[in-house]
């Protein structure tokens, strides 16, 4: 089952070339077919604590999973990888 357009979603892995980390929330923006027909792409819009967008990322559709009720968030400091 495809998570549902615009729903917050969590990266479940480090993307260090974004400075991301694993469990960093975003927004699903769109889904992305793979052009030789492997596994699906996923564009994720991730913010700061203010709100601010911060990253758009083009990720796999695997790297991301829904919210759950029994998940609380955390604040860290974002720095990006050079």
């Amino acid at each position: 089952m495809s998570i549902p357009l615009f729903e917050r979603v969590a990266l479940t892995r480090d993307l260090d070339e974004h400075g991301l980390r694993k469990g960093d929330v975003g927004v699903l923006l769109d889904y992305v077919p793979d052009p030789a027909h492997g596994e699906n792409g996923a564009v994720i819009e991730v913010f700061n604590a203010l709100g601010e967008s911060i990253a758009v990322v083009a990720v796999r559709a695997s790297d991301i999973e829904t919210m759950r009720a029994d998940e609380v968030l955390a604040v860290r400091r974002f720095a990006r990888s050079a």
